[in-house]
């Protein structure tokens, strides 16, 4: 049973920074990608960051570059979305997602579709 569980979201300031897990399990791939996403009220979710295990190979949306990190621990079953200086505009619910790796990928998958399997959410508020 595919399992996949995100945590440490909260309600921070703008310039503080949070660390969010995804505790993934279950799936029976060893060639996978991590998706994280987010979707504010309103809006459309979207790719924050994402990475190909196969490769390495990562991707981050334009409004999080230098700003937020993602990685994985030894085994690969946790990933980790940092985010550092926190802006208003960060504000949403995010997501972690996992897809099964394919061939034709010439870079992580970023869009909704391609990904199998999706957490509930961890809800990530920056307001001063």
């Amino acid at each position: 049973q595919v399992q996949i569980v995100e945590s440490g979201g909260g309600w921070v300031q703008p310039g503080d920074s949070l660390r969010l897990s995804c505790a993934a399990s279950g799936f029976p791939w060893t060639y996978f990608a991590i998706g994280w996403f987010r979707q504010a009220p309103g809006k459309e979710r979207e790719a924050v960051s994402c990475l190909n295990n196969r490769d390495g190979d990562t991707y981050f949306a334009d409004a999080v570059k230098d700003r937020f990190t993602i990685s994985r621990d030894n085994p690969e079953s946790t990933f980790y979305l940092q985010m550092n200086n926190l802006k208003p505009e960060d504000t949403a619910v995010y997501y972690c997602a996992v897809a099964q790796y394919a061939s034709s990928w010439s870079n992580p998958p970023i869009r909704t579709y391609e990904y199998d399997y999706w957490g509930q959410g961890t809800q990530v508020t920056v307001s001063s």
